[in-house]
């Protein structure tokens, strides 16, 4: 198996050299990953500008781009091997309920998903990050067993694992998104009154069981499947009888 690996930390970061130490004891790997943070990105296109892939090792790469550019410039034609699967992350922080929304690292895996192949977005759900080895063991064992049942072509699976050691794991569950209250404000800078920061994402409002909030809290891995069909099937009708009134 030949598998694309990419990030939205960038190339250097803890997370995706491990991701990829884990993952070349089992799979063929390249590295496609941005030269620099792109947290946040989602699945934003680079089109106003050519995109230079610069190798920095055997099998990697670096590119100033986002995540998506990464994976699609990859797949379509700047990696000439074929590639079985798409792996992004190891995300430093958790991308749990609506955090899916922004997220780079889940957008890389979209972007595969879009390309045609089966995706994995994986994430340590924690702001200290002190056991990506952890994350690093789970990539191996779903790698194994995509290989044993392989995916559908169009899944992602949104992966989060709780920040301990591999040995406190309580087990592997399939989630839902749960979702947050609306982010808090936007942080007005210090020195200069003109500037604002975005603010931190909402706390949690929906993290009952079932969610991947309530999985990761109790210290499982959370794996959610993601589809990109956004189509609120429910409101179909209603917005269809409302219409006929315009």
């Amino acid at each position: 198996m030949r598998i694309l690996i990419s990030n939205d930390d960038g190339y250097k970061a803890d997370g995706i050299i491990q991701l990829a130490k884990s993952l070349s004891e089992i799979a063929e790997i390249i590295v496609v990953a941005p030269s620099e943070n792109k947290s946040a990105a989602s699945s934003s296109l680079t089109i106003g500008r050519p995109l230079k892939p610069i190798q920095i090792d055997k099998n990697v790469y670096a590119i100033d781009a986002t995540p998506s550019d990464c994976v699609h410039l990859a797949l379509c034609g700047f990696i000439k091997e074929s590639i079985d699967l798409v792996v992004t992350g190891i995300n430093f922080g958790a991308n749990l309920g609506d955090d899916v929304i922004y997220s780079g690292t889940v957008a890389g895996a979209i972007e595969g998903r879009f390309l045609g192949l089966p995706s994995i977005a994986l994430s340590l759900a924690s702001w200290d990050c002190n056991h990506f080895e952890t994350a690093g063991f789970i990539a191996q064992k779903l790698v194994n067993q995509i290989e044993k049942a392989p995916l559908t072509q169009n899944t992602i699976m949104n992966v989060n694992v709780p920040d301990v050691a591999i040995t406190e794991l309580q087990g592997i569950k399939c989630t839902r998104l749960g979702n947050r209250h609306k982010s808090e404000p936007s942080i007005q800078d210090a020195k200069d009154p003109s500037l604002f920061w975005i603010g931190e994402n909402g706390k949690e409002a929906d993290n009952g069981e079932g969610t991947d909030f309530h999985a990761v809290s109790n210290n499982f891995v959370s794996i959610t499947p993601l589809q990109i069909d956004l189509t609120k099937y429910s409101e179909m009708t209603k917005l269809s009888k409302w219409l006929k009134d315009i």
